[in-house]
């Protein structure tokens, strides 16, 4: 299983529960030509395959496609691929916002 972690602003001490609004994700993502946001995520497993609907922008490093869902005001990733620490983390501070696990 993988860990997740959440891009907040909850914890900042000038705007406190600040939230990350989906147009800001839109727009932020919008200038990242390795971003695509969808409005669905599909996950295929060995033997089945599962629709998670949401908004999600989607991040192609190499092979791989690593989902970002924007949800309740903050980003989720999971740690599924050694490129999304610095990702997140450089996402985190364009934002200027937080990464706790979650």
């Amino acid at each position: 299983m993988s860990q997740r972690y959440r891009i907040t602003r909850t914890f900042q001490e000038n705007a406190p529960g600040a939230a990350i609004s989906l147009d800001e994700c839109k727009r932020y993502f919008a200038d990242k030509p390795d971003f695509a946001y969808s409005p669905q995520y599909t996950v295929t497993g060995s033997s089945s395959t599962m629709t998670i609907d949401g908004d999600f922008f989607l991040w192609s490093v190499g092979e791989s496609v690593i989902p970002f869902r924007h949800y309740d005001g903050d980003l989720y990733v999971a740690i599924t691929h050694e490129a999304v620490v610095p990702k997140m983390v450089e996402i985190a501070s364009e934002l200027r916002a937080d990464i706790t696990e979650g």
